[in-house]
């Protein structure tokens, strides 16, 4: 990081942190003053440090025992789209809300018919004087049940591709007409939901980038949320939620730090830490020394930090330095999670296949065999990672037509108007 901003940033650590803070007054401080999103136009509550920059100063102020920005899909995805495309008017209405950790999003793209193929959603938004009414259903929703804002990707338009009839949309989830029900995963979690849609509505000026112009917007959003899937990454998010529902914003900001120190809790951060996991596990069972899972432990390793190394060089070099990064990042996460999962599994033996769906559980069975709740969590949830953020198919349909240049599926529809399509087509 440049020795200015360190030196800035220093200073306004001393001077500004101070535990005994609420939430929402340390963020605020924090975010007025560029330190949420340092990588942002300084006129847009930024500092114009680099990406690899600012992930230095989120690391900078975790180390200072400071709470660190808002996490979520705020600042990892509807602050960037918002910046990149939205008027200045759009950007004085969400910006500062999102770096101050005032209200928190989630993302309102996939539907039951329209997941791998996003641009095959159906969800409908029809203009009626100044206000769009919109009606659908989403699926795989993180977060919804407790956020105040979706992005909401929508068709205005049948008559014309799939690919050119969509709109994104800043949405407020608080309202009549919308629905949120959790889906209860196999791990025992309900991090997703599916949101219905019931004339909702949205104001003329939440469209984002223009009238059935949402592909490219949706674009961004989908690049940012493939950057931040990182393999071997090591978050630096923040514990305690950003938005009014939490309820985090009035508590102690000092109750929500923690030392610098790995995250323990929960699968996606085990998998992110597969190779020092992994490898602590095989030495509390005593096969850290057989070739085999030794031969296993440095393959994981060297996918993590080919992993890191190439999300280093895509920091360093810029967004178009390394064409495809974001799609080989993502498969090499995949590939890590199962990786992870197979040797797990394979050094628990049959005490993997146990499994507590609560706490009850949990203690009974670290008493008869020992902590491994978090291996098994993670196992069940390995095979998500293929899944979520594009699945492994699309990655590498992207890969093969977008940057090696190969032929496109000989049945391409992009040409036929979406109310023309055969269902899911």
């Amino acid at each position: 990081m440049a020795t200015e901003a360190l030196i800035d940033l220093e200073k306004f650590l001393a001077s500004e942190w101070d535990p005994d803070l609420t939430v929402g007054e340390w963020w605020e401080k924090l975010g007025v003053e560029g330190w949420s999103a340092p990588d942002w136009d300084p006129a847009w509550y930024g500092r114009g440090l680099s990406r690899s920059d600012g992930t230095s100063v989120a690391l900078a102020i975790k180390r200072h025992r400071a709470l660190p920005a808002p996490g979520g899909l705020g600042l990892m995805l509807a602050g960037p789209t918002i910046a990149a495309h939205g008027t200045d008017d759009q950007k004085r209405s969400y910006l500062r809300d999102i770096v101050t950790g005032q209200r928190s999003w989630c993302q309102l793209f996939s539907e039951p018919g329209a997941g791998s193929d996003l641009a095959g959603v159906s969800c409908s938004a029809v203009l009626d004087g100044d206000e769009w009414c919109i009606n659908g259903q989403k699926v795989w929703t993180s977060a919804a049940q407790v956020c105040d804002m979706g992005m909401l990707l929508a068709r205005t338009n049948p008559d014309v591709p799939k690919h050119q009839g969509l709109s994104w949309f800043a949405f407020e989830m608080r309202q009549p007409g919308v629905v949120v029900r959790a889906l209860r995963e196999m791990t025992g979690r309900s991090v997703f939901n599916e949101v219905f849609l019931d004339d909702a509505v949205a104001p003329v000026g939440a469209l984002l980038g223009g009238r059935d112009r949402g592909w490219t917007v949706a674009t961004t959003t989908l690049m940012n949320e493939r950057a931040g899937l990182t393999a071997g990454g090591h978050s630096a998010g923040s514990l305690a939620s950003a938005g009014q529902l939490a309820g985090d914003l009035a508590r102690r900001a000092g109750d929500f730090t923690v030392s610098p120190k790995r995250r323990t809790g929960d699968a996606l951060a085990y998998i992110n830490d597969a190779a020092a996991r992994v490898t602590e596990l095989a030495v509390r069972m005593g096969r850290a020394e057989d070739p085999l899972v030794r031969q296993q432990l440095a393959h994981l390793y060297t996918l993590v930090n080919l992993g890191r190394y190439n999300g280093l060089r895509a920091k360093a070099g810029g967004s178009k330095a390394v064409p495809g990064h974001g799609n080989i990042d993502k498969l090499t996460m995949s590939d890590i999670g199962r990786r992870c999962r197979d040797l797990s599994l394979s050094l628990l033996g049959p005490t993997g296949t146990l499994y507590p769906y609560n706490k009850e559980q949990s203690i009974a069975l670290a008493e008869q065999v020992g902590d491994f709740a978090l291996v098994g969590e993670t196992a069940l949830f390995a095979s998500a990672v293929s899944i979520f953020g594009g699945t492994d198919e699309i990655q590498r349909n992207i890969l093969s037509e977008r940057v090696l240049g190969l032929p496109k599926d000989p049945h391409d529809v992009k040409a036929v108007p979406f109310r023309d399509l055969p269902r899911n087509g």
